[in-house]
């Protein structure tokens, strides 16, 4: 069973999401979001590390798309 979190900060969306590891442990996909329908960002990407519990695996997935948004925001990388 997969374990999810949202933080939804207005204009952004970041989820996490986790999943068994293939050698144990679990990883967590993140995907963050912005703006409207008519012109919607979306960009996922999977947490580099594997963690023990999905509790840890979700929290830092959220956090690290959080700060991927910082980022984002401060205009640091362009996607």
């Amino acid at each position: 069973m997969a374990l999810k979190g949202t933080i939804d900060a207005g204009a952004w969306r970041v989820q996490a999401e986790t999943s068994p590891a293939p050698q144990g442990g679990f990883c967590c996909l993140i995907n963050v979001a912005h703006g409207t329908p008519e012109q919607h960002f979306n960009h996922a990407f999977a947490h580099h590390r594997i963690f023990e519990s999905e509790v840890a695996a979700v929290l830092e997935g959220l956090r690290e798309g959080a700060v991927w948004v910082d980022l984002k925001s401060r205009h640091a990388f362009d996607v």
